[in-house]
């Protein structure tokens, strides 16, 4: 298996604990010029990073898709728990990694110049490989991601505060849960674990400021990042999990039923009107102008799938506690999640769609 993407990537850092853990053999190469701007997108309607060429030739994208298609060949040991509260709780959290912890990773890696200046070094001469000088690669990448995913992603003066007040609460709450116990869920990490260390590892507990943040606020979660990082299944996969959801997870139930599931809705409901863009608000903060995306439709119509197929006793036992959370009322509050994403159900494998244009 050869995993397409970055040492600095988001998506390929979740990817690749998830295959570390499994000790899924792969090899990882930088997703080059060729590849993002030409073969890719007519391979795959676009380029993302992780981006999977299988040992048969085949190609996958997508971590969310390709982590569930690897599970059902590599069911052992399971990283979804078989409690189905349990289950519906981590792919919440999973998903608040992906999808709300995006802006605050980004914020951090493009809006402070001691991290753009370091990343966009790292990054042009790992994926930049093109014949000009690397100070005129460094700036146009720099001046690219802050582009699509600062300033064009709601991140101004008025939301900064907001958005730098987002990881530290993050930090806040995770913190006296990984001083507990190894992992969220217990002694062996679940999808939840691997969600989160997506943002975790490769921008907040590397990249300069955050990661000074990280270490001086909340040093169990820094050592969580090398504790999942290390992970093996041969040496823990048949250690226990909690029982039901542990109670000190509320917080952070609490903190998606604020932003991450309000935001999920906004989303929805533009993309229902057709609207390219569109503001939200969550936590009294408004975030202006950003881009409707129709994977985030998805992602929030298989959340709310995950609920409503429940059954009796365990829907109602995930009423009570979404509805604590304040999870219960955004997760519900659009009918209409028709995304076109992946319409015929042959994720990882379906094409795709840039969520951002260059």
């Amino acid at each position: 298996m050869i995993v397409y993407g970055s040492e600095y990537s988001y998506f390929t850092g979740k990817f690749e604990a998830y295959l570390r853990y499994k000790e899924i053999p792969y090899v990882r190469r930088p997703l080059g010029l060729t590849l993002y701007a030409w073969r890719l997108p007519r391979l795959l309607g676009a380029a993302q990073l992780p981006t999977v060429q299988l040992p048969d030739g085949r190609w996958m994208t997508d971590t969310t898709p390709m982590i569930a298609w690897l599970e059902d060949r590599h069911p052992e040991p399971p990283i979804l728990p078989s409690d189905p509260l349990q289950r519906l709780v981590a792919l919440l959290i999973e998903d608040f990694g992906d999808e709300w912890l995006w802006r605050p990773a980004m914020h951090y890696r493009w809006s402070f110049a001691e991290d753009r200046r370091l990343l966009s070094g790292r990054l042009s001469r790992e994926l930049v490989r093109a014949p000009l000088p690397l100070a005129l690669r460094r700036r146009w990448f720099a001046r690219r991601q802050r582009r699509l995913f600062v300033t064009g992603d709601g991140v101004d003066a008025r939301t900064r505060p907001h958005v730098e007040a987002a990881y530290r609460r993050v930090l806040d709450i995770l913190d006296p849960v990984f001083a507990e116990r190894p992992f969220l869920f217990g002694e062996r990490p679940t999808i939840a674990d691997i969600g989160l260390f997506g943002p975790m590892f490769r921008h907040f507990a590397l990249d300069p400021t955050p990661a000074r943040l990280m270490r001086n606020r909340a040093p169990s979660v820094f050592e969580w990042v090398a504790r999942m990082w290390n992970a093996r299944a041969v040496r823990i996969g048949g250690r226990p999990l909690a029982e039901g959801v542990p109670a000190d997870l509320e917080p952070l139930l609490a903190e998606a039923g604020e932003t991450h599931l309000p935001m999920l809705a906004a989303n929805a409901l533009a993309h229902a009107s057709g609207r390219a863009h569109h503001d939200f608000t969550v936590q009294g903060v408004t975030y202006r102008s950003v881009p409707t995306s129709r994977y985030r439709v998805w992602a929030l119509a298989r959340l709310r799938d995950a609920y409503l197929g429940l059954g009796a006793a365990d829907a109602a036992a995930a009423a009570e506690l979404l509805g604590r959370a304040g999870c219960l009322d955004p997760l519900l509050s659009v009918d209409e999640l028709d995304s076109g994403h992946d319409a015929e159900g042959s994720a990882p494998f379906s094409r795709v769609s840039r969520m951002v244009r260059d």
